[in-house]
Order: structure tokens, then C-alpha cells, then sequence
């Protein structure tokens, strides 16, 4: 059944005219009248909905039913990662959704290749947040993951707290560690879990001392050195075996 977001509040009798964006959609897909849908916002759960008009550009659902589907993981991660070049953070950021993550935080690293200011990152972090609504709408997740605005790295690491919260496990991935996956504890963590990732580069050794500072626990994958966009995807699929996020 085709799912929809809706940025805005959904009531069950409601009768909505949909976003043009949606609408578009609904075209593309050659929906009719009186076919069926679900549409959520965000905030948890979904609706079935029905086609009740659908124009060349307009298209009128009735809200039916609401149902409290969850298909989230038993734990928190917080992915921030180190602007790859290209589509890399795309695709990155797509499947990450599919894998459970809840937050995205872009950095902006001393290897960093892409720089985003001003104007330009307000872009990319709009075309990113779009990215991750079109993947709970694939994917079948009713909370979407906010992306945050593009950081520079020692600024975004000064606004975090020095110690953790109990209970809180930060992460960073590095060739140089000494922390097998193994050792990461066998279930989930009570409280959220940020995994720092660096750019094509990876982090500088500055970088990860300053990690380090801030409670960050350097973590290896083993002898293979993988890819910035492969890294992230590696660790978000181990994790969800480990600590029942499938």
C-alpha cells in the first residue's frame, strides 16, 4: 500500500487536500478515486486513508483509522558523519534510515573535501531531510529522523557535554583502534548512542584526540579499511543484529 508523509497534524474523519508534492505522487503512481493509502506525520503511528478526489493536480483523501505501528529500534543513534563527496551522503543517509538511525548531524572535518555555509547548506540539509522522509515512506517507519544543519566539527564536539550521561555510549570509528566490535556491550543501551564517522579522509589524529576528550571510545571494524559511506551502513547493520534492532 503507497505511504505518505505529511508534514502537518492528521485526525482520524479528517478530509485532507494533499501537498502538491504528494499529489504529484499520487499521479506518478496512477492512483484513483477510492483506492487506498497510508499517510503519517512523524510523530508516531499511521492512517488509512482513501482517495476521495483525484484531479490532474489535486488529489482529497479521507482519514480513516489510526493505528500505533512502532517499527523502531529498542535504541538511539545519533550518526554523525563527515560530508562525503558526490551522492555519497545520500545514498548514506538513505539507507541509515532504513537501518534504524535516528538523528543525522553533518560535520565538516579538517580532511572534509565539501564545505557547506550559508545559503548552500540550508539547501543540502533541505534535500536531506527530504531524503529521509522519502526513505520512511519506503521503508515503513512513522518517526523520521531530523537531520541537523551542517556543523563545522570542533564546534559541533564544544557543544557536547564533557562527561555522558549514564547509561550514554559515544563511538568513533578509527584504523587506529584498539576496541574490537566484540567488545561493545551485548544489548542495547539504556540511553542514546552517537556514532562519529569521518570523511573520505577519515578524522585527524587532532580530531580524535579531542573525541577522545569528550567521551568518545575509538572502535575498529577489523583488519579492512572501509569506505566513509561504507563504514556507517557496516556498523548501523552489526549493531541492529547485535541489539535486536531487526
Amino acid at each position: 500500500m503507497p505511504r505518505f508523509f505529511l508534514d502537518a497534524a492528521i485526525h482520524s474523519g479528517d478530509v485532507l487536500t494533499l501537498p502538491d508534492d504528494v499529489a504529484r505522487h499520487v499521479q506518478v503512481l496512477r492512483l484513483n478515486a477510492g483506492d487506498t493509502l497510508t499517510l503519517f506525520n512523524g510523530q508516531g503511528g499511521q492512517y488509512a486513508a482513501r482517495l476521495a478526489e483525484v484531479g490532474r493536480r489535486s488529489a482529497v483523501v479521507e482519514v480513516g483509522e489510526f493505528s500505533a505501528v512502532d517499527v523502531e529500534p529498542p535504541y538511539e543513534i545519533t550518526l554523525a558523519q563527515g560530508v562525503a563527496g558526490g551522492d555519497k551522503m545520500d545514498w548514506l543517509i538513505e539507507k541509515a534510515v532504513e537501518l534504524g538511525a535516528a538523528r543525522f548531524v553533518p560535520l565538516a572535518t579538517a580532511r572534509s573535501v565539501v564545505r557547506l555555509t550559508g545559503e548552500r547548506a540550508a539547501r543540502r540539509q533541505a534535500h536531506w531531510q527530504a531524503l529521509v522522509q522519502s526513505a520512511c515512506e519506503q521503508c515503513g517507519r512513522n518517526r523520521v529522523p531530523a537531520v541537523e544543519a551542517p556543523n563545522e566539527f570542533m564546534r559541533w564536539l564544544e557543544g557536547l557535554p564533557a562527561a555522558t550521561a549514564e547509561g550514554e555510549l559515544r563511538l568513533m570509528l578509527s584504523p587506529r583502534a584498539q576496541l574490537p566490535f566484540a567488545a561493545l556491550p551485548a544489548a542495547a543501551p539504556s540511553a542514546a548512542v552517537t556514532l562519529l564517522i569521518g570523511p573520505e579522509g577519515g578524522l585527524s589524529p587532532e580530531e580524535e584526540d579531542a573525541a577522545a576528550a569528550r567521551g568518545f571510545t575509538a572502535l575498529s571494524l577489523g583488519p579492512r579499511l572501509l569506505r566513509t559511506e561504507t563504514a556507517g551502513i557496516a556498523v548501523l547493520a552489526a549493531l541492529a543484529a547485535r541489539w535486536g534492532g531487526w
